[in-house]
């Protein structure tokens, strides 16, 4: 009796062998008549884009120059850049505006304090500038224009009302890039010297805001 289970368990077995050799030979022949994917991938000629490497900006700008004690008048100026990188530039400026008399002057009309020339307001400085805050600025939905807010600090000199006074200048700029070698720029700076002009001496603050146009070469 066992002898027999012992035969049908081994016809079982081979059964089971020949069905899965026929499975195998199966997917191998399936495996054969897949055909292996060649794709054509076309090889484009990839141009590298021309960027701008220039370091200098040239430009000049115009506004109101707040005077302290002399009024507020029309100035206007020249600036040049040198970026060293990215984030760091040092920029040269001059500048000049007329001041008006002061309220002294204007309630006592007695003589004035100054001449015609000695209110004629100059100034040259050199200062160190940082850009901290890059971005873009979007016009629509079809123009978009790179752009840095910045800070500037620096030392100068200031002829006025037949004097020289060392100056100290700070204060912030926003600068938008129109093309790759136009920019517009807003300016708000102050400068700081001291001043006995009135009879006591004390530092004043001389605000001025600007707009100006500059390209780089």
């Amino acid at each position: 009796m066992e002898s027999r289970f012992f035969f049908l368990f081994l016809i079982l077995v081979a059964l089971l062998s020949t069905a899965c050799s026929r499975s195998q030979v199966v997917d191998n022949s399936a495996d054969a008549q897949i055909p292996v994917i060649d794709p054509q991938v076309a090889r484009r000629d990839v141009e590298e884009p021309k960027i701008d490497t220039e370091n200098f900006e040239l430009g000049a700008f115009v506004g109101f120059k707040s005077v302290e004690d002399f009024g507020s008048s029309t100035a206007w100026g020249a600036r040049l850049a040198y970026h060293v990188s990215e984030r760091l530039f040092v920029e040269g400026s001059y500048g000049q505006t007329d001041t008006e008399p002061t309220s002294f002057e204007i309630l006592s009309g007695g003589a004035p304090l100054l001449t015609k020339d000695e209110r004629k307001y100059k100034y040259y400085d050199l200062s160190l500038g940082i850009n901290i805050l890059p971005g873009e600025v979007f016009l629509g939905r079809n123009f978009a224009f790179n752009s840095a807010l910045y800070l500037l600090g620096g030392v100068g000199n200031t002829e006025f009302a037949g004097d020289d006074f060392f100056t100290v200048v700070f204060g912030a700029g926003y600068r938008v890039l129109a093309t790759d070698w136009l920019t517009v720029n807003f300016n708000v700076r102050d400068h700081l010297f001291d001043s006995d002009l009135l009879g006591k001496k004390k530092t004043t603050h001389n605000i001025e805001f600007n707009l100006g146009m500059s390209f780089f070469f």
